[in-house]
């Protein structure tokens, strides 16, 4: 089997790599752990005008046709960096579903404001009783001619303080199995009645608690059909089970080997020199490979013209599961200093691994949990029954 990637797909690696080397600075980084926010509207807006945020569009709809191979490359190098680029996948994730599933309106009204790097999206589906069973989302909205009325509450709606837009599920059928009965929205988040406070979490990262009362949403802003929101949101997924925290996970390994590299022991020795220490770098590093090729795996796939909902998924569960086990392995192995966080004295690696510790406990929530991703698998990718 042959593992190289076609020459165009690292000529553009390439040019991602020097244009991050230039833009992602150590300021940038920083300011993002500093509050949370892991989106900078200065970077946010150059990659736009570069036109990545629409690269993988079609060119009729002012992207540059580029495969999915060359996007997974854009991806894979931006966390490499330590980009904070939330917006920018969330930004690729709701474009990509309005492309599929949104009217000729939203093409041409929203999905122009996202890629040019003018308008944020935010995620709405996780619910204060509706975590990753997102199919039992309470949030109501009631048609009233050609508009809807919105009440409810979302969680975990991270960005919403700097979006535009919020895709928004909500419960349009009570008489109805709860798949069944969800639409899609994608709403302004200046809509009166849309209320958002902030969460700061273990990992660092703030999100938010958004509130609708009484919001009044056009129908136009309606993707999909009414109580076909299971379907668009399905879609959506797709776009966000990838694997960006491969390169998370790779980060980590680097800042573990270059702090085990440079320290001592207590008898002066290199730690880097001791066996067992290499054996858990090892296994970092085995899991890192892994993860990569299931990663590779869905993209080429998505090349080749199949839907990687599956296969997408097992990257993501492999991926994350992986990088918490690295995490905790290699905080164990800093001792004391390795639970100093990043600025304190005497902090292992200036804090980052404990940094990444923290960040990677929510990294098997996001776009699903690990059990949720586990039934996908079993029941889309192997055949199995479902559980009763």
């Amino acid at each position: 089997m042959d593992f190289s990637l076609p020459a165009e797909v690292e000529d553009f690696r390439a040019e991602v790599r020097t244009f991050l080397a230039e833009h992602v600075t150590a300021e940038v980084i920083e300011r993002a752990h500093a509050t949370g926010t892991f989106h900078d509207w200065g970077l946010h807006r150059k990659i736009a005008a570069k036109g990545w945020l629409a690269a993988g569009w079609p060119e009729e709809y002012g992207g540059q046709g580029r495969s999915p191979l060359e996007m997974n490359a854009l991806s894979e190098e931006m966390y490499l960096s330590g980009a904070p680029v939330d917006g920018v996948g969330v930004a690729g994730l709701v474009a990509h579903t309005l492309l599929l599933a949104g009217t000729d309106w939203q093409k041409r009204t929203i999905v122009p404001r996202i890629l040019s790097g003018d308008a944020m999206c935010c995620l709405g589906y996780s619910e204060p009783d509706a975590g990753s069973d997102v199919a039992a989302c309470a949030t109501r909205a009631v048609r009233d001619g050609d508009e809807w009325v919105v009440d409810g509450q979302k969680m975990f709606t991270t960005l919403a303080h700097e979006a535009h837009y919020v895709f928004l599920l909500t419960r349009t059928n009570l008489d109805v199995p709860k798949h069944k009965g969800l639409t899609m929205f994608v709403v302004p988040m200046d809509t009166a009645g849309i209320e958002v406070t902030p969460v700061h979490t273990v990992g660092g990262e703030r999100t938010n608690i958004t509130f609708y009362t009484d919001v009044r949403v056009e129908d136009r802003y309606r993707v999909g059909e009414v109580d076909g929101g299971w379907a668009v949101m399905m879609t959506a997924l797709v776009f966000e089970r990838n694997s960006a925290w491969y390169g998370e996970c790779v980060r980590l390994l680097d800042h573990a080997v270059a702090w085990a590299g440079e320290g001592r022991d207590d008898r002066g020795r290199r730690i880097i020199d001791d066996p067992s220490v290499r054996e858990r770098l090892a296994r970092a590093s085995i899991g890192n490979e892994v993860s990569n090729l299931l990663g590779w795996k869905a993209a080429w796939m998505a090349s080749e013209g199949t839907l990687p909902g599956v296969e997408g998924t097992m990257a993501k569960l492999f991926t994350t599961e992986h990088y918490q086990r690295a995490a905790d392995d290699l905080i164990d192995l800093c001792g004391p200093e390795g639970l100093r966080r990043h600025g304190e004295d005497g902090a292992a690696a200036d804090g980052w691994i404990e940094a990444a510790y923290r960040h990677c406990q929510v990294t098997t929530i996001y776009g699903g949990t690990s059990e949720i991703c586990r039934g996908i698998i079993a029941e889309r990718g192997l055949g199995l029954p479902r559980a009763r």
